[in-house]
Formats: C-alpha cells, sequence, structure tokens
C-alpha cells in the first residue's frame, strides 16, 4: 500500500435510509488480495486489498441486495480478482472490465459468462496512461455485439475535447461519477451545462451521480454536491445510476463512512419513484435485464 493511502471505513455507521428491495450498488470494486491477485506492473497507485467478502458484508450492512464490480486501473486489464468476486456471488453480481484490443473472442465470452456487462475506458492521465482512441473504438465494436455497453471516466474540463469521440461510440455510453463537475462553480457553469446538453441530446448516455466524496469541496456531508447529482436524476430518471465507489480509491481528504453515503440518496432521489428509478429499475434493466 502506498503510504499516503487512505484505507476504507472499518466500521461503517448504519444508514437511516432504507433501501428499496433489490437495490443496486452500481459502482463498486475489490482489490486483490494481492497475495492471490496481484496488483499490475503499470499501476499508478498501489492501494490496500479491500476482498469480495468485505465488499459482501458491507452490501449485507448497508441493506443492498446486488453489486456491479467495476476493474479497477489498478489491477489493469487483468480481470481475475473482479471474476473471481463474481463467480462467487453468482446472480447478486454484474461486472465492468477492462480489455485490450488484442481480448480473444473466447476471453470475452468467458467474461460475458461470469457476469460481465460493459467494459470501462478511462480518460484520467493521472490514473493510466494514455489509449489511442481508435483502440477504444474497435474494443466497442466488439462489445457491443454481445449486449455490453461502454463505461467512460474523465473530468468536466476533458469533456469538449472528447465529445466528438464518446458520441461516436455505438450503444449504450454510462459516465462514471456525473463527469466530475467542479461543485464549487454554480449550476449553469460552461462545463456542467455541456454536460447537461450532451445527456439531453443522446439518448443513449446514462450517468452515475456517485462520489461526491470524491467532488465535494465542503466535505460531509456533502451538501455542495447535492444539487448536481438532483439536477441529474430530476432531468434524467431513467438514466441514472448510483454506487458507493467502495473502497474509495485514492481519496486523499478524509475516508468515508458509507452510511453516511447511503444517506444522500433521499436528498438527490426526492421521492420514492425517482429511488426505485435509480437502485433498483434503471440498473436492473442496464445490467440483469
Amino acid at each position: 500500500m502506498d503510504s499516503d493511502y487512505l484505507p476504507f471505513h472499518p466500521n461503517p455507521s448504519k444508514p437511516t435510509y432504507v433501501m428499496p428491495a433489490d437495490a443496486v450498488d452500481a459502482h463498486c470494486h475489490v482489490f486483490g488480495p494481492a497475495a492471490e491477485f496481484p496488483f499490475a506492473p503499470e499501476r499508478k497507485y498501489t492501494p490496500c486489498d479491500a476482498s469480495k467478502q468485505q465488499l459482501f458484508d458491507l452490501r449485507d450492512h448497508l441493506g443492498l441486495s446486488r453489486n456491479v464490480i467495476v476493474q479497477a486501473t489498478c489491477h489493469g486489464k487483468n480481470n481475475d480478482a473482479m471474476l473471481d468476486a463474481l463467480r462467487a456471488a453468482g446472480d447478486l453480481t454484474r461486472g465492468v472490465a477492462m480489455v485490450g484490443p488484442d481480448i480473444t473472442d473466447d476471453e470475452l465470452r468467458e467474461l460475458d459468462e461470469a457476469g460481465v456487462r460493459g467494459v470501462r475506458f478511462n480518460f484520467l492521465k493521472r490514473l493510466v496512461d494514455a489509449t489511442p482512441r481508435e483502440v477504444f473504438m474497435e474494443i466497442a465494436e466488439r462489445v457491443v455485439k454481445i449486449g455490453w455497453h461502454c463505461v467512460v471516466y474523465f473530468e468536466s474540463q476533458d469533456l469538449e475535447d472528447l465529445q466528438p469521440f464518446l458520441t461516436s461510440l455505438p450503444g449504450t455510453i454510462v459516465v462514471d461519477h456525473m463527469g466530475r463537475p467542479n461543485v464549487a462553480k454554480p449550476l449553469d457553469d460552461p462545463h456542467f451545462t455541456r454536460f447537461m446538453n450532451l445527456m439531453s441530446v443522446h439518448a443513449n448516455f446514462w450517468v452515475k451521480v456517485s462520489c461526491p466524496e470524491r467532488l465535494s469541496v465542503d466535505g460531509p456531508p456533502y451538501n455542495d454536491v447535492v444539487p448536481f447529482a438532483r439536477t441529474l436524476v430530476d432531468n434524467f430518471t431513467d438514466r441514472v445510476l448510483w454506487g458507493t465507489d467502495w473502497p474509495h480509491p485514492n481519496m486523499k481528504s478524509h475516508v468515508p463512512d458509507e452510511g453516511h453515503l447511503i444517506d444522500i440518496i433521499p436528498k438527490i432521489a426526492n421521492s420514492p419513484e425517482k429511488q426505485q428509478a435509480l437502485l433498483v429499475d434503471n440498473p436492473t434493466r442496464l445490467y440483469w435485464g
């Protein structure tokens, strides 16, 4: 583990908000254990171990029912730790993989049979080395044929450059963490306006209203993030997802309490109908449909 790495909360609180039946944590990770699943040599950070059993215990503690496990950059394109978790939990989990252009059809089929339903393209330079966009396009065109979607991670200031490419990708596109808006700015900030316009014009784009702890300037209880997330939920109710981002890789300011993250949900989805869409109907349609 890196010397400045903050491990996840050892004893998260019990949330006061009660999840609807079959609620999904649509963005979480497993790390290692490194002794069994070594981290990638090209990684930009070395986290603590965060095992599948610890993830499943957290799921039960928070009142969630299912998980979508997203491959993290510290494991690179070796999806073994994620696959191990998918196979252990069966139909209670789905996965999002990271793959290279050299992946074979048989390997894609193996991922699909284990429960993978998407690939992730990361555009954050501090986390990954740059990949030529034509490589991402080639992968996207292959995986859409087997019913997968693409998950994209970028920062708001990079959307103007990325948008022509992102809108050329086939199939459903899921944007991680609200496109990382600057929540110190107003809702009509040009970067957030650009993202809202993207979502409005392109009905194949979905968004995760996740990571208030990562986006917040003020810190807990993350009220500065709520207006951005609520705006997305209100405007795109049938295309929003939510996730814990456990075990919160590369958090530098503090260790978030997952119970407190759960209690933000009724602030951003302020009716039972919106909560049902965010937590159950949308992720079920995308990952279990």
